[in-house]
Parts: C-alpha cells; structure tokens; sequence
C-alpha cells in the first residue's frame, strides 16, 4: 500500500508527499527565513524567501527522481510512483533494469540532474542581472542541487552513488547479487562512519547540525541493510529448485473407488485435506479435487469412481523437480494456484509445494527460525508473511 498523501501526477506518474516531508519544509523554512543577514536586510521577507528555498528543494528532489524515472520508462520499466519523504525523495520502479549498463544509466541520472541544475542556476546567475532578492534565493537553489548532486553520489546503498557501485561490481563479477552486497556493506560502514563522527563531534560541541548527521547515518544503515537482506533472500531463490520445496502432503487413492466411498472415508473426516492423486494398475490417473467431487451428481456418487473426475496429470499444473523455484512461486502466483504439483522425470507424483513449503525451504537453507506454527498458517492463508516480498524477487530472477 502506497503511504502518504497523493498530491497529483506528473508525465503520468502518480506524486505522493510523506507526512514526514513537512518537517524538512519547517526546518528549511526556520533555517533559512531565520537568517540575521537575510532578517537585517529584508526583515519579514526573510521567511517568504526561506518558504521559496523550501519549495524549490521539493521542485529539486522531484526533477532529481524523474530523471531516475524517465530513464527507467526509456527501457520499458514502469515507474508506479514518486515520493517524497523527511531525507529526500524515492521513486518506486517496478523491477531491476536487465544489464548493468542499463541499471547504471537509471541510477546516475538522477545526480546528472541535480548537477544540471546546479550548472543552470549558475549560468543564469553569472550572465543575468537580477534583484538582489532573487539572486540570493536563486544562489542558494544552486546550491542545494549542488549538495544533492555530491550527497548521492557517496557510493553506498540507498543512495545513488551506491545504485552506480553496484551497477559497476555486477559488470565486472558478472554478478547482480555480489554488486548488491558490496553496495549495501558500503553504505552500512558509511552510516556507522556517520553515526560515530556525529555522536562524537556533538559530545564535543552539541549542534542541531549534528544531529541530522547521526539520523541520517541511521537511515543509511537501516536501508542498506534492507538491501543486504534482500541480496540474501535473491541468492538463495536463486540456488533452490522444486526438490528443495517439495512436501510429500499428498494421499494416493485408488482410482477405481467410488466417489461416496472416497467422500466418507477421506473428505468428511479431514480437517484440511491434502492433495489427492488416483492411481491403478500402477499408475497415476489424475488430480482429484474436492470442487470437481462437490461438483458432480449426488445421485451418480455410487456409480462414478474417481478416475471419472481425476484430471490428468497432463493437463494439471505442474513443474519437475528440476524446476527453479522462483519459477515455482511465479507460476503459484501468475495462475493464482495455491499449491502446484511436482513431478519425478519418470511422471509421477514427487509431491506438491504450496506458499508454506516455499517460506519453509528458504528457511532451511538460510538457518532461519521460523515455527512451523507459522509456516501452517501461510498453508492455509495462501499469503506470505507480511514484508518477505517472495513474489518480486521471484519475478525479478526469472525476467
């Protein structure tokens, strides 16, 4: 769900504004508008200009992220919204570019902008003659770009500087995880490097200055860490396949049973019923499902026997256990199944893997501890927990 306050759209993209923007707008507006020189020089007006330079840095960070955004849209991406939020502004891309070159273009884009600006302001400044007014603000604009221009390209995740480390380490190891990786460690020592010289320097001599410094290094941990995390979950997507996941949560029934005998013996007694297969003769007829029984004539319940209503194999969506399994999940999710078969290379029934079994591999493989409290609750809901994206990473490895 997209926070904050949609305020628009611009080259059809939709603009949001987070509650937390309004305290930037207050706090450039003090800092500016409460200048001594700007307060001796045009009293009042101090803090008409101060709200300017407020507006201009929306206007600033805005261009900023379009530039990311029509970059992105050049290579057929689509861009589902910008925001703009308490440390500058974000715009959500639906997925990865596919090369590094690609992904470089969108990440340093947004500087390029900021840069232009900056040089733009500056020209206009050096060959026009303006009111004292309107060169102040106009300067001060300048400047601001040419901070933003400078603060994102410190090479570290989140910032764009860290988008282009990463884009630069996948081109030369051939490896989109390892480029995540070393971006996200970089931006994590940058922002405990932040944290720790803010923390001593205001022990020193505190400053409201400095304070800004420590949060910003906390925000820098705490997103490249989120990158970091990520990373993790798309390498070990990346490395299971289908036998990884598979659960033998599956009963074989005999094909030749009747459909009343099958409904008292296995449906009515079962809480939640596993998947079922008929099979005679040794072989596997089909899928038995629940709906298909409810679906057939009460009155014919002692005559039809399951393979009547069995779907074959070949017919019923199905992976091998080779399968990648984010082609597993995408499959579960673009077909909106709640569990998929697996089949052995000799076509029988290796098992089924539902978003449970998904959730319980990935788990197992990164040593987390997840309950399996929790993994019967993601069987029966059909959801992913809340926050573990399983879908989008999917869908990004396999595009």
């Amino acid at each position: 769900m997209q926070s904050g306050w949609r305020v628009g759209s611009i080259l059809g993209i939709p603009l949001f504004i987070d509650s937390s923007w309004f305290i930037i707008l207050l706090l450039v507006t003090f800092a500016y508008g409460n200048n001594p020189n700007w307060q001796s020089s045009w009293g009042g007006y101090a803090w008409v200009i101060g709200f300017a330079l407020a507006i201009l840095l929306f206007v600033s960070v805005l261009l900023h992220e379009l530039g990311h955004s029509l970059v992105a849209q050049s290579q057929g991406i689509q861009v589902n919204s910008i925001t703009l939020f308490l440390f500058g502004g974000i715009a959500a891309i639906e997925k990865e570019s596919k090369t590094p070159g690609q992904a470089f273009q969108v990440a340093i884009a947004g500087p390029l902008v900021s840069f232009g600006l900056y040089l733009s302001l500056s020209l206009l400044l050096a060959i026009g003659t303006l009111p004292i007014m309107a060169e102040t603000v106009l300067a001060s604009a300048a400047q601001i770009n040419l901070i933003l221009t400078l603060f994102n390209l410190i090479p570290g995740l989140p910032l764009d500087g860290g988008q282009v480390l990463k884009a630069l380490v996948w081109k030369a190891t051939d490896n989109r995880i390892q480029g995540v990786r070393w971006a996200a460690r970089t931006g994590q020592a940058l922002g405990w490097g932040a944290v720790g010289c803010g923390v001593l320097a205001y022990l020193a001599q505190p400053s409201l200055d400095l304070i800004w410094i420590v949060l910003i290094g906390g925000f820098t941990i705490r997103n490249a860490a989120a990158y970091s995390r990520v990373a993790d979950l798309q390498e070990t997507l990346t490395n299971l396949t289908a036998a990884d996941a598979v659960s033998r949560e599956f009963r074989v029934v005999d094909a030749k049973m009747a459909l009343r005998q099958f409904a008292d013996e296995y449906v009515l007694n079962t809480e939640r019923s596993p998947a079922y297969f008929a099979a005679s003769d040794g072989r596997y007829r089909g899928l038995v499902l629940i709906d298909d029984l409810r679906a057939a004539e009460r009155s014919q319940w002692d005559s039809l026997t399951l393979q009547a209503i069995a779907r074959p194999l070949t017919t019923i969506p199905a992976v091998r256990e080779t399968t990648p399994l984010a082609k597993v999940i995408n499959i579960l999710e673009g077909e909106t199944l709640s569990q998929i078969t697996v089949l052995t290379p000799a076509d029988a029934v290796a098992g089924v893997i539902d978003r449970g079994d998904v959730v319980r591999a990935m788990a197992q493989r990164m040593n987390l501890a997840i309950s399996e409290a929790l993994i019967q609750h993601i069987k029966e809901e059909g959801e992913y927990p809340p926050g573990l994206k399983l879908e989008a990473l999917a869908k990004a490895i396999m595009e």
